[in-house]
């Protein structure tokens, strides 16, 4: 059992301006090496970001990826399932979206609705979501089992620096589309969703949780993409090949001669 408890990640340290500049430059300049190796290795990941409302789950996914290739990355924003996928199994929505080969997925919001919203504001009966635990266990196995990886990451932020942001999005004309009614229904039912969280942490932990102190937007960013860069990055290789001979004779007749430290292969591996 994780045993992971929100109150122990309330604490958030602030990180300089400059600090936070060239950090994000080299954890993004990470990723981007690792997502190369993922296309040419035909390897695949899945990021899974959980959080409060107003947590900064779309600021560390835009910065998340920001730099990465679009053709093979997929960012879902996960709402609520429309008429025909309440007409499926819950996980049914997901499958449609799982990554291919050189491809990594990007869940705002994920298959653990059903114990989290569903459990919390009884849309599901009891005994379905208690038995979802089992259920997203053996489906997070069977992708790992295919060759994909998966990281787990959930932003935990104060209820004093959750309400400092939702009067902020009221406040800033251009930022009220991120916020509604649910987000004060949601506030409402805290200690339910503290509940419910923590049993998710504890009930399914064979991928393991990344809990993210977040009420320092900047510090929590820069950790998320740790986090991503180390389970996505562990034990890949990236080496990359030597530039083909006929390609590089080409390439040569028609731009000169090309610097001999681009055309040798690296030698590093993922952190």
């Amino acid at each position: 059992m994780s045993k992971l408890r929100l109150r122990d990640f309330e604490h958030t340290p602030d990180v300089k301006r400059a600090d936070y500049d060239n950090r994000l430059l080299a954890l993004q300049y990470r990723l981007q090496l690792i997502q190369a190796a993922y296309i040419t290795q035909g390897l695949s990941g899945i990021v899974a970001v959980e959080g409060w409302d107003a947590s900064g789950k779309g600021g560390l996914i835009k910065r998340l990826t920001a730099e990465l290739d679009p053709r093979f990355t997929n960012v879902y924003s996960i709402g609520a399932p429309t008429k025909d996928e309440l007409a499926h199994h819950f996980l049914w929505r997901f499958w449609q979206r799982l990554p291919a080969a050189r491809e990594i997925a990007v869940f705002d919001r994920t298959w653990y609705g059903r114990v989290l919203v569903e459990r919390v504001d009884k849309l599901t009966p009891k005994k379905s979501w208690k038995a979802a635990y089992e259920t997203i266990e053996a489906f997070e196995a069977e992708q790992r089992a295919n060759g994909t990886r998966i990281v787990k990451l959930f932003l935990h932020i104060t209820q004093d620096e959750q309400d400092k942001r939702l009067r902020e999005r009221l406040e800033t004309p251009y930022k009220r589309w991120k916020t509604g009614l649910d987000d004060y229904h949601n506030r409402s039912m805290r200690d339910a969703y503290t509940e419910a969280y923590e049993d998710m942490f504890d009930r399914c932990d064979s991928v393991p949780w990344s809990v993210i102190a977040a009420d320092d937007k900047k510090t929590a960013r820069l950790t998320g993409l740790e986090a991503v860069i180390a389970a996505l990055g562990e034990g890949v290789d990236l080496s990359f090949p030597e530039i083909d001979p006929e390609l590089r004779r080409v390439a040569e007749a028609a731009l000169g001669p090309l610097n001999p430290a681009s055309t040798s292969a690296g030698t590093t591996t993922g952190d």
